[in-house]
């Protein structure tokens, strides 16, 4: 451990049976930091070890302070039992304080304290800022592994959903044994078995003898080129035949078949109109679920769109462009509608949505459309984020985003504003990324910035930056 170049002077220890040079060098060694401290609670010496962060000079300038004016006011209840503990029994046990710091974060040091001679009392501390900082990244990758857990079930629902209400006879086949992994509804149907008793076995099944070549050359087109086309097979029996398409995929390093089945002759049949109980579904999801024309005018919206646009009755949204609410006006239902035309569909496009009573929130819109027909219709799926936990620091937050909302201002605030506020955002992401990178190093993130520390101190008291913390410091 390198040591701090104002060691314990010999004569700050009261005299013992050992050696006064040896217990000098025996307390330097024995932790981080080392105080003596007098029979009124004041600190007389310090050693402690050198960081390279500021932090020794600041434990430096202890001495002559009494040891409870050196800590946090919750820690001073832990430095009296401490030094009560002392003077009843000649130790004390563990105990973890902190000290304020004006470089950045408190300064956690775990403190064991013996009465040495009469009157004096030796405190030695063991730093505990990088079991802290551990301790940080253990809760921040629990939050984040949170998180990912409830993207992914939120992930599955949907899956499950849209494979269970398909129309189409689908099924999931492991590539390496051609075992049955999955099966929705409609392949239980028409195979005629429930879906339990069709996991598991060997596929193909069901199929007559003669459509086997025709199957073992869409499962070999699949694995090649990623998918085959679609061949007419016949079901075992008579059973009539179907259109079996073949699409290969990977998941957790397995090659996986997924095989649809369209009863009927070239083309698919169309799809059967959703039951009850899943118009149920859809209008009592938390999620908000729109069906508008092809202009984008709503028909149809759930209780979860009703309450997110702050309207009372569906009634209210019949008719109304669904611009009205979201995205800015007239320009994101263009984009919607010119993604639909090139991709077929958009996923997770994150927008804002404005509420008829003045709320706003941040959103993301899912959108896939049935153009063809004599109605063509569009469906919209909106998810609030708004009340999302961040996934990452506050300091890294999306800037574009922000500059995009405050992009959708334009027309309803003077330019100048829009400027001023722009400025303030941009200032006040770039002081956050410093105090991220420094670690909440204030004076690190002050040189990091080209700033003095006084000039930091101001710009993060007027963006509400720690505000408090900044007071503090400055007062002292």
């Amino acid at each position: 451990m390198k040591h701090s170049s104002t060691p314990l002077s010999a004569d700050a220890i009261p005299a013992t049976g050992l050696d006064r040079d040896a217990a000098v060098a025996l307390i330097a060694a024995a932790g981080d930091i080392a105080l003596v401290v007098d029979r009124n609670g004041v600190i007389r010496e310090v050693a402690t070890s050198d960081t390279g962060d500021g932090a020794a000079e600041e434990v430096r300038a202890w001495v002559g302070q009494p040891f409870v004016e050196t800590v946090t006011v919750e820690s001073r209840g832990k430095v009296e039992a401490l030094l009560r503990d002392v003077a009843a029994t000649g130790s004390s046990r563990r105990r973890q304080v902190n000290h304020p710091t004006a470089a950045g974060p408190d300064l956690p040091v775990a403190y064991t304290a013996v009465r040495v001679g009469e009157d004096g009392v030796v405190a030695v501390g063991r730093d505990l800022r990088a079991i802290a900082s551990l301790q940080q990244r253990l809760v921040e990758t629990q939050q984040a592994l949170e998180r990912d857990y409830w993207r992914l079930r939120h992930v599955e629902t949907r899956y499950r959903l849209l494979f269970q209400v398909s129309s189409e006879a689908i099924l999931v086949v492991d590539a390496s044994n051609r075992r049955i992994v999955d099966a929705n509804e409609a392949a239980g149907r028409l195979f005629d078995r429930p879906i339990d008793k069709l996991v598991g076995r060997t596929f193909p099944i069901g199929f007559d003898a003669a459509a086997e070549p025709a199957i073992e050359d869409a499962l070999a087109n699949a694995r090649t080129a990623g998918a085959s086309g679609a061949v007419s097979v016949p079901l075992a029996g008579d059973g009539g035949t179907v259109q079996l398409a073949v699409s290969c995929f990977r998941q957790d390093a397995v090659s996986l078949f997924l095989v649809r089945c369209t009863p009927g002759g070239a083309s698919a049949q169309p799809s059967a109109p959703m039951g009850p109980e899943v118009l149920e579904l859809l209008g009592t999801m938390p999620d908000g679920f729109v069906v508008a024309d092809a202009d984008g005018r709503v028909r149809a919206a759930n209780r979860g769109f009703l309450d997110l646009v702050q309207l009372a009755s569906e009634r209210q949204a019949q008719g109304r462009l669904i611009s009205d609410w979201i995205g800015r006006p007239g320009a994101d239902l263009g984009v919607f509608l010119t993604m639909l035309r090139k991709h077929g569909a958009v996923r997770l496009m994150t927008t804002g949505l404005r509420g008829e009573q003045g709320g706003s929130s941040e959103v993301e819109v899912s959108v896939s459309a049935a153009l063809d027909g004599d109605a063509p219709a569009i469906g919209f799926m909106v998810r609030d984020v708004g009340r999302r936990v961040a996934h990452g620091p506050q300091g890294a937050r999306d800037l574009t985003r922000a500059v995009e909302q405050l992009t959708s201002l334009v027309g309803r605030t003077a330019l100048r504003d829009l400027v001023r506020d722009t400025t303030d955002l941009v200032e006040r992401h770039f002081i956050e990324a410093a105090l991220e990178l420094t670690d909440d190093n204030r004076t690190a993130a002050a040189e990091v910035l080209g700033l003095s520390r006084q000039s930091l101190y101001v710009k993060m008291r007027r963006h509400r930056l720690a505000a408090g913390d900044v007071d503090g410091q400055q007062a002292s």
